[in-house]
């Protein structure tokens, strides 16, 4: 399809041709739709497809007639997707991140943004359209199919995440990892479906949305779910209930009103405003945000602390036992020792043990180059283990081979520091004095051990070339939730 500029503004030039009244529209960039029709047959397709988006005409499947006559009767408006150095897709205003090109569309030097440039190039003359007529509505009541039960603990936090849906209020769940923080949001994502209300749960990692897929499918049965990740065959599927990857909300514009944010303590959520920014253009104005983490922050925790955030606190699993406590084992330089093609021998001691033992195991490493340097090294000692990082093209296929025991040992990076729970592992990492090691990462990494009620202890060792900062604060998080869960009888036993 090709177009046309008439004073600056983008039409069809199919539309030109017949429909010579184009010319004398203001702005077809206008910020404001037309006056809604109301008697005008909209297309049911384009309603679900668009409802709640905010997306290029290149990724809308109708064409571009259609997209045209539906804005002329105020159920579709285009706005710039760059303007004044603002991208409004991302919310990007860095300079650095726009660059300029001779653009054979609108004839001019023209400025795109390059921060969200893997989702499709957005410039000055590129039209993001969003949806002005009435949302699709469910074909039947949600059903609730869960029969689980939960602590004191978890059924407080589901009741002021219940109470923040009612209200349109924003929440911070602090639970530990294994506190069930899933289960908390049935009850609050079941009342918020009775209620025609349009659910997202967000996360910055493909493999926690991946994992929660399945169980909320199971506990949801006839709500439309759909899953949004890099790659994803369901981008172009309406769905109730929305699990998506951070930057999947890119292309989301006030579509939802509960809007969940899970590990939001995580790379590259933590990190990176244009994501947060996203969060905020894609909830409704009027909605309520639940924040989900095991490990915030130190400015949230003094905000807490402070009564300055809306926040319930779950310091406990929901199996009423105690998070492991990680030990610390001196390693020497194991550095030195890799490069030897040597496992540094309290390491290689404790492998050859979890193998005797067909005990499962993680290890965590801080690079992937150093990850592959030890691999043949530990597949001398069993051929079966196997290694993970975030660019490894078998990585869903190799976590579920180890959930299914097909694997004895894998060596990972921090990709799977969380959302991932295999039910009776053990967990070692290496060199955990390196600065990718936070906090935050060494507590997620502690999280993985004893997570299941059938097997709620294990082991977690952090071995090191001298101890930190890091690794120390780690100790004391987990040792202070166990001690706050003791004190608010939230564990059995001492």
């Amino acid at each position: 399809m090709r177009f046309a500029f008439v004073d600056n503004r983008l039409i069809p030039e199919s539309l030109l041709k017949e429909n010579p009244i184009l010319h004398r529209i203001s702005d077809i960039f206008s910020i404001s739709p037309q006056p809604l029709n109301e008697t005008f047959t909209y297309s049911s397709e384009l309603q679900s497809f668009l409802s709640g988006r905010s997306l290029l005409l290149d990724e809308i499947p109708t064409s571009i007639e259609v997209v045209h006559e539906h804005y002329l009767n105020g159920y579709v408006s285009y706005q710039k997707g760059v303007e004044e150095r603002l991208c409004n897709r991302c919310g990007n205003n860095s300079p650095h991140l726009f660059a300029s090109f001779s653009c054979s569309r609108c004839h001019k030097t023209c400025t795109y943004c390059r921060n969200c440039i893997m989702m499709g190039r957005v410039s000055e003359c590129t039209p993001l359209l969003k949806w002005h007529g009435p949302e699709p509505v469910p074909e039947s009541p949600p059903t609730f199919q869960w029969l689980g039960s939960l602590s004191v603990a978890q059924k407080e936090a589901s009741n002021r995440m219940v109470s923040a849906v009612n209200t349109s209020k924003d929440l911070l769940v602090w639970a530990v990892c294994g506190a069930g923080k899933t289960e908390v949001l049935f009850e609050g994502i079941h009342k918020a479906l009775q209620q025609n209300k349009r659910v997202c749960i967000a996360a910055p990692r493909t493999d926690v949305i991946l994992e929660l897929s399945p169980r909320l499918k199971k506990v949801f049965p006839d709500t439309t779910i759909i899953t949004l990740y890099g790659g994803s065959e369901e981008r172009n599927t309406y769905g109730q209930l929305v699990l998506s990857t951070t930057h999947q909300l890119y292309r989301f514009k006030d579509a939802f009103d509960v809007m969940i944010i899970d590990e939001v303590d995580a790379f590259p959520y933590s990190y990176d405003d244009s994501l947060q920014w996203a969060v905020e253009k894609a909830r409704k104005p009027d909605s309520s945000i639940i924040y989900l983490t095991a490990t915030p922050d130190r400015k949230t925790q003094k905000q807490c602390a402070k009564g300055n955030r809306t926040f319930i606190q779950i310091p406990a699993r929901f199996h009423r036992h105690p998070i492991p406590l990680p030990r610390f084992v001196w390693c020497g330089l194991w550095k030195k020792s890799l490069k030897k093609n040597r496992i540094p021998h309290p390491l290689k001691k404790w492998t050859i043990s979890k193998l005797e033992q067909s005990k499962q195991s993680l290890i965590f490493f801080p690079t992937v180059e150093l990850m592959e340097k030890a691999l043949p090294l530990f597949q001398e000692m069993n051929p079966l283990i196997e290694s993970v990082h975030a660019e490894d093209p078998q990585r869903k296929e190799k976590v579920m081979r180890m959930r299914n025991n097909e694997i004895p040992i894998l060596l990972t990076t921090t990709i799977l520091e969380r959302g991932v729970t295999i039910s009776n592992i053990d967990v070692a990492v290496l060199g955990s004095e390196e600065k990718i090691f936070t906090e935050s990462a060494l507590v997620q990494i502690a999280g993985r051990v004893g997570r299941s009620a059938d097997f709620p202890k294990g082991d977690i060792v952090y071995f090191h070339y001298g101890r930190t900062g890091e690794m120390i604060k780690a100790l004391l998080h987990i040792d202070g939730m166990n001690k706050e869960a003791r004190k608010r009888g939230l564990i059995d036993g001492k």
